[in-house]
């Protein structure tokens, strides 16, 4: 689409924040993230809270709405507690509109530029619910109320039988990335087949044995900087976009700063099979 957000070279986690929220999304402003994920699932995510730090952060001039690049997720029943963003007797597609209107009150905004389905129905296939849920989130892209849609805890098979079923594959995948899985290695390769930004997240706390591996130390020593900038800008070289959801001031500069740092061909060849 003409009017595609950019996408985004680190996105902020907002993920298991509760009343921090709002002052950590404030501390990561200023350290100069722009771009910010988030859930209408309140049992995970106080998305409210981070729509009012940054509309306090936009009244007082600091940045702009255009500046921004927000992201949000409808969330199936079963991911919920009791403090639903929609009614749990309404159809699916009527669900995925009122998650999303209730998102962008809770972000003072008309739109988001990416809104994703939080994981389909089943652990096993792609289900005929979520491509009802697929078109309604289509549906609020054409409406205007987000710039793109995607989808997030997928495997290989659910984006297989996901094509098979659309004509439209999403914009974002987000995934849980393990070395020990090849950093998603399949799944990463049908994102870079088909044009779609591959988003990655835990990519630190799934990963210890990598942020501490000699190779991996050396590496950073090498280049005067830190074990997680190292496993940061290999992300960004194997095509991941990278989220971190740091609550501390200084590793939210250093994983800014990661974007500078570019590795050796041989040293991405090297991480990406440490777990092999």
């Amino acid at each position: 689409m003409a009017d595609s957000p950019q996408a985004p070279t680190f996105i902020y986690g907002t993920a298991w924040k509760e009343d921090r929220t709002a002052q950590l999304v404030s501390l990561a402003l200023r350290c100069g993230f722009r771009a910010f994920d988030t859930a209408n699932q309140r049992k995970h995510y106080f998305e409210a809270a981070l729509g009012d730090s940054l509309a306090d952060a936009i009244a007082g001039g600091a940045i702009s709405r255009n500046e921004l690049f927000l992201q949000t997720k409808f969330t199936y029943r079963d991911g919920q507690d009791h403090r639903l963003p929609y009614d749990p007797a309404a159809p699916p597609a009527i669900q995925v509109a009122q998650s999303l209107a209730s998102s962008l009150e809770h972000l003072h905004t008309d739109h988001v530029e990416s809104f994703l389905l939080h994981g389909p129905s089943s652990h096993l296939e792609w289900s005929g619910t979520d491509s009802e849920v697929w078109q309604a989130m289509i549906q609020e892209r054409e409406q205007g109320r987000t710039r793109v849609v995607g989808v997030s805890n997928v495997s290989i098979r659910h984006l297989e039988q996901m094509e098979a079923a659309h004509k439209e594959l999403p914009a974002f995948v987000q995934n849980r990335c393990y070395a020990r899985f090849g950093w998603d290695r399949e799944v990463r390769g049908f994102c870079r087949e088909r044009g779609i930004v591959y988003q990655g997240f835990s990519l630190l706390t799934a990963n210890v044995g990598v942020l501490r591996h000699p190779g991996v130390a050396q590496l950073a020593a090498k280049n005067g900087v830190t074990q997680a900038q190292v496993v940061f800008s290999f992300a960004r070289a194997i095509g991941i976009l990278p989220l971190t959801g740091t609550s501390d001031p200084t590793h939210m500069r250093q994983d800014l700063a990661s974007l500078q740092l570019t590795l050796p061909a041989e040293a991405v060849r090297i991480i990406e099979s440490l777990a092999e």
